[in-house]
C-alpha cells in the first residue's frame, strides 16, 4: 500500500552540526556520553532564502526551541525495529528510529541566540545538512510532562537505570 497525499514541505533551513556521520551524533540531544567531546554540540541554522527574517520576531527569549526536521539520509523503513538500549525488537512507532514511515523527527534544543537571519543552537543530536522544516518555541507549562509514563522504556530505566542510553556507536 502506498500514500498518495498532497502534503509537500520545503524546508526553513539547513542545519550545521559537527556531526557528519549517524554514528558520531548522540541518540538524544542531552544524552552526549560517547560522543568525541562528551559535550552538548553547537550548531546553527540559517534561515532559507525564501523567509523573511520577521518570522524569527519574538523567538529570542525561549531557552529552547523544538526543531522539527526531516531524516534525510534515512533508507526506507520496517514495521519494528531494534532500539539502542537493547530489548526485543519494537513497534518502530513506539520509538525513536530514523527509519520511519514518514522520516521526520523532533528535537528539543537550545537557542542561545540569534543573530540576523542565523539561529546559534546547542545540545544537538542532528547530522550536518539535516533540513528543518519548522520551528516551534518550548513552552515549559505545555511541553513537560515529568511524571508522564514512557511504556518499555520505562522497564528499561528500571533495570539499566533511570534515563540511562547509550553513546555513538564505535567507528567500525
Amino acid at each position: 500500500m502506498t500514500c498518495d497525499s498532497p502534503y509537500r514541505y520545503c524546508p526553513i533551513g539547513i542545519l550545521r552540526s559537527p556531526y557528519s556521520r549517524r554514528i558520531d551524533a548522540p541518540h538524544q540531544s542531552t544524552v552526549v556520553a560517547g560522543t568525541e567531546s562528551g559535550e552538548a554540540a553547537l550548531a546553527t541554522l540559517e534561515l532559507a532564502d525564501w523567509l523573511d527574517e520577521q518570522v524569527l520576531q519574538d523567538l529570542q527569549g525561549f531557552d529552547r526551541v523544538w526543531l522539527i526536521f526531516a531524516f534525510h539520509l534515512s533508507q526506507g523503513w520496517k514495521n519494528t525495529v531494534k532500539p539502542p538500549r537493547g530489548g526485543p525488537k519494537r513497534g518502530v512507532l513506539a520509538t525513536r528510529s530514523p527509519h520511519r514511515p514518514n522520516a521526520i523527527g523532533l528535537s528539543a534544543v537550545e537557542l542561545l541566540t540569534i543573530e540576523g537571519r542565523t539561529l546559534q543552537l546547542r545540545g544537538v543530536d542532528l547530522l550536518d545538512g539535516t533540513p528543518v522544516l519548522d520551528i516551534k518555541p518550548y513552552v515549559p507549562y505545555a511541553d513537560a510532562f515529568p511524571d508522564a509514563k514512557a511504556g518499555w522504556i520505562d522497564e528499561l530505566d528500571a533495570r539499566l537505570g533511570r534515563n540511562s542510553a547509550p553513546g555513538p556507536k564505535k567507528s567500525r
